[in-house]
């Protein structure tokens, strides 16, 4: 029994360890296969990761201040609804749970890429990887029906034991660097350095999705206003530092081409480094972590479709709850969507798939993040938005401009059809709702 008062508050958290919560959420499944990806071009990539750092810093800088206006802030809806609207914080709100369980089928991709080196399937078996990708997430929804506090546990668990061995590689892999292999790395892809640059931003930001959540964890924060931003751009530059090195490491100790070719890079790395037998240990705790990533953004994605549920923006459906807690119907409905489109985004190499579930996630969630931006510059009722809160508005709405700048058009385009069609079904179903309100 506890002998806490009745009126006790949960203890807050300092900036030191809001700082690792920012940065943890975003060093991800990105950084088990984003070098895959950005192999295809080399190693000037490096300098897409210092300007998507700085864009995600002006990203950042505009949560915080954010959170500072809106010290409970929990969902979009909190920020964008007094600010710009019903409407667009039902587009907010909505693709931003759209783009949470997309994520998870890239999170998928990348587990069981890594597994695919100790199981006996050849890399371009293109029907085992669907298998497993469908494996992974049915049995990440099933562990979520028991309710948070398993999840936690097991994502705990995958976190330790995922990343030591990782940080082996980073730590040692200095010894094995060669400049002449970087050298000749740099840029393969045929195309000017700025061009590839400038191509490279929507994959590279994939790795800062999630910069937003030092704003909305606000409440659990010791004195907000000041450590909230420090935990954000903290996290931040924690994030852009480790991906920027591990890509740079990567491509001087094994070609370019042949990081491209792997789905599993830093297996393939950990062999060069130390034998063939460090392969599989690496392919299974890079897995593992994937993995236990895929258990908790899935319960992150059940979570924030209850919430949207609960402000009219989906189906009551999506808000019921077990007594376990698990948002059970929710759940069951993103999963079938993640099988719908871990069949639909299949490709002949692993990462080619996650380079196309990435960018959709990326320019799915410029929306939420250019809202951010509008709403600073607008202000809302009653707060008049002061010169430093407008400069960071055009700050975000400039960084969101550049990322879609860079995603492919036919993502943009279909990311534009499917805001106009979500907008045209909301404003009828939110008329009706209102005029039967109303009687």
């Amino acid at each position: 029994m506890s002998n806490a008062s009745p009126l006790a508050t949960p203890a807050k958290i300092g900036p030191l360890l809001a700082t690792f919560v920012v940065a943890n959420n975003m060093i991800g499944s990105g950084f088990f296969l984003l070098p895959a990806t950005l192999a295809k071009s080399g190693g000037v990539t490096a300098l897409a990761w210092l300007l998507g750092t700085a864009l995600a810093m002006m990203l950042g800088a505009a949560f915080a201040q954010l959170a500072r206006r809106h010290p409970d802030l929990e969902a979009q809806d909190d920020y964008i609804g007094p600010s710009l609207g019903r409407n667009a914080s039902f587009l907010a709100t909505f693709l931003y749970w759209v783009q949470s369980w997309i994520g998870n089928n890239a999170i998928a991709v990348a587990a069981f890429g890594y597994l695919m080196v100790v199981l006996p399937f050849d890399e371009g078996n293109s029907m085992a990887r669907l298998g497993g990708q469908l494996a992974l997430i049915w049995a990440m929804f099933a562990l979520n029906l028991l309710g948070p506090r398993p999840i936690a546990r097991f994502q705990s668990f995958c976190v330790v034991f995922g990343l030591l061995p990782v940080a082996v590689i980073l730590s040692a892999g200095w010894l094995h660097f060669d400049t002449e292999v970087y050298r000749l790395s740099w840029n393969v892809s045929g195309s000017s350095d700025g061009s590839v640059v400038f191509a490279s931003l929507a994959p590279v930001f994939w790795a800062f999705v999630g910069l937003e959540t030092g704003a909305m964890v606000a409440g659990v924060v010791r004195n907000p206003d000041r450590n909230v931003p420090i935990a954000t751009l903290g996290g931040i530059a924690i994030a852009g530092v480790v991906y920027l090195i591990s890509s740079v490491l990567m491509m001087g100790i094994v070609p370019a081409a042949q990081i491209a070719a792997s789905s599993a890079p830093f297996a393939l790395v950990a062999g060069q480094m130390f034998g063939a037998w460090a392969i599989p240990v690496i392919a299974v705790a890079a897995a593992l972590k994937a993995t236990g990533t895929l258990g908790g953004w899935m319960l992150v994605t059940g979570e924030s479709g209850a919430r949207a549920a609960q402000r009219g923006f989906l189906p009551a459906i999506f808000g019921r709850q077990s007594a376990k807690g698990a948002a059970t119907w929710g759940l069951f409905i993103v999963a079938l969507a993640m099988s719908a489109l871990t069949i639909a985004t299949l490709a002949p190499t692993v990462s080619g798939q996650f380079e196309v579930l990435i960018e959709m996630v990326v320019t799915l969630i410029v929306v939420t993040y250019g809202a951010a931006g509008l709403v600073l510059l607008k202000g809302s009722a009653g707060h008049r938005p002061r010169p430093r809160e407008r400069l960071l508005g055009i700050g975000a709405l400039i960084a969101c401009a550049l990322l879609l700048g860079s995603a492919s058009f036919k993502i943009v385009l279909g990311a534009v059809v499917l805001v106009l069609v979500l907008l045209f079904v909301f404003i009828a179903i939110d008329k009706k709702r209102s005029a039967a309100g109303s009687r």
